[in-house]
């Protein structure tokens, strides 16, 4: 169990590392010119948030995160990702219930996009937890074709261990001892963002790669990210192997309702998909299902938890209140 949450908690550890890392560079690089963009337009980072949360798995919510932490997305367009996702389950649900995994992220989708403008309305003085200071001297020239050679011929002991670690994540993931173990669009997608962040650590200038990559990216959110992930996951782990949550689901629909309202709440995929399977089997019912997917959020919300606690249990909150209602108006309107 230990060797198993490491590992996951590496994998998702790094994902978040290389995400934010493109993320400084793409801004450095465009003077934050695509950060303006989205900050600008509420209703166009909505849009982007639940796009990325109902992509299968829990890749969209990290970056989601991500954007958060750097003040690029509002509080409530967190808020859409986290509804909008069905972390791991979504790829469980599109195998064994195509047309409901259809129609169940149509309705996450736009409830998602309500529910963050209701949030943004009713907590207008929530932020992102650290916005990007741009400065004219602070002009990246992150491609320097001359000074190249000279940076890897006389290494630095930052870049150095960037492009070993970033070298051992990629020969890692190759090989199949981190990350999915068969080759699929999850597995591609982690090979060509290390890629990415490979060449983008091999290449920026010595200025670049101190300050915004070593500084910010690695000493300061590396670490709190995984111990966090990894004590969430080890103690999620401790109690779903001693545990039969399905022994605790009564016949009421309503108790039901609350039973995935609150399983929901646990930043994990694996108690999720008891009511993927429990639906399958006809035990439970569409609004059920829609509760816990809105709830619920994989593994997206433990980079929150390292970055933010606050931020954390009111996004966890907020998504139970929507979760309960679109579930009990469900239940209600089968009734009628």
């Amino acid at each position: 169990m230990i060797i198993k949450t490491i590992n996951h908690a590496i994998m998702i550890t790094s994902f978040v590392f290389v995400m934010m890392l493109i993320i400084e560079y793409i801004n450095i690089q465009t003077k934050g010119l695509w950060q303006t963009s989205l900050q600008k337009n509420r209703w166009k980072q909505y849009i982007v948030a639940a796009l990325l949360g109902i992509l299968p798995g829990c890749l969209g919510a990290f970056t989601s995160v991500a954007l958060f932490s750097h003040g690029i997305f509002s509080f409530g367009a967190v808020v859409a990702t986290m509804i909008a996702t069905s972390g791991d389950e979504a790829f469980v649900m599109f195998a064994m219930i195509p047309k409901t995994a259809v129609l169940l992220h149509i309705f996450l989708f736009f409830i998602s996009i309500l529910a963050a403008w209701l949030t943004d309305y009713f907590f207008k003085k929530e932020s992102g937890i650290k916005k990007f200071e741009l400065h004219d001297e602070e002009l990246c020239h992150c491609f320097p074709k001359g000074e190249i050679f000279r940076q890897l011929k006389n290494l630095t002991l930052q870049r150095g261990v960037l492009i070993l670690l970033i070298g051992l994540l990629i020969l890692t993931l190759i090989s199949g001892n981190l990350g999915p173990q068969v080759w699929n669009w999850k597995r591609t997608t982690f090979l060509m963002i290390n890629l990415i962040s490979l060449f983008i650590v091999t290449t920026v200038p010595e200025h670049f790669l101190e300050k915004h990559l070593w500084e910010h990216v690695v000493k300061k959110h590396v670490p709190h990210i995984f111990m966090w992930t990894f004590g969430a996951l080890l103690a999620m782990n401790l109690v779903t192997a001693h545990m039969d949550i399905k022994n605790f689901i009564a016949d009421s629909p309503w108790m039901v309702l609350v039973i995935a309202g609150i399983l929901g709440l646990i930043p994990e995929s694996g108690p999720h998909l008891i009511f993927v399977t429990l639906y399958t089997q006809g035990v439970v019912s569409f609004p059920i299902l829609l509760a816990s997917s809105i709830v619920q959020d994989g593994h997206g919300m433990l980079p929150m938890l390292a970055e933010s606690r606050t931020h954390f249990v009111k996004i966890k909150l907020i998504n139970l209140a929507v979760g309960l209602l679109a579930g009990a108006a469900g239940i209600l309107i089968m009734k009628i």
